[in-house]
């Protein structure tokens, strides 16, 4: 729990700006990539809105402030649930609006329990609140990473900005 309130309070200063998308399509989906954020690694966008539903993708374990990778294990494995975090909360959404997460690993021996270890440091211990989860074990991650997780937020037309 005590993670959770450190990671929380960067966030509180996020919920009153602005975010505005960086294009939206004809059909009305946004697509935002945050200046003040990591620039993605190829050709892709770190999230987009259509109607109620954001999608955030594959977070990895960079540093926003300086775009390299915190320490493998469990400093990398918080900080690409931080980064989700922090992409949610710039939209108005929070942990609680997931309804559903996707991680990557490449060890699932060795990383799914520091993955379940820091969603329950955010989430908490109540196993009701948890998003549905699917985790797969893949060969091999962009950059020889060892873990992404990639979420889905409900965050009402009302609530979005842009």
């Amino acid at each position: 729990m005590r993670f959770q309130a450190i990671l929380l309070l960067p966030l509180l200063g996020l919920s009153s700006a602005r975010l505005e998308p960086n294009y939206t399509s004809s059909s009305g989906v946004s697509i935002f990539n945050p200046s003040d954020f990591f620039d993605p690694t190829g050709p892709w966008s770190l999230m987009s809105q259509a109607g109620d539903t954001l999608y955030i993708a594959g977070m990895r374990g960079i540093y926003p402030s300086n775009s390299t990778l915190a320490p493998v294990g469990l400093p990398r494995i918080r900080q690409a649930f931080q980064n989700m975090a922090t992409l949610a909360e710039m939209v108005g959404a929070d942990l609680n609006a997931c309804v559903r997460l996707v991680v990557y690993t490449t060890d699932m021996y060795r990383y799914r329990p520091m993955c379940n270890d820091v969603q329950i440091e955010l989430w908490g211990a109540d196993a009701n609140k948890y998003p549905p989860r699917t985790i797969i074990e893949v060969d091999r991650l962009n950059q020889d990473d060892i873990l992404e997780v990639e979420g889905t937020f409900y965050v009402p037309r009302a609530g979005l900005c842009g």
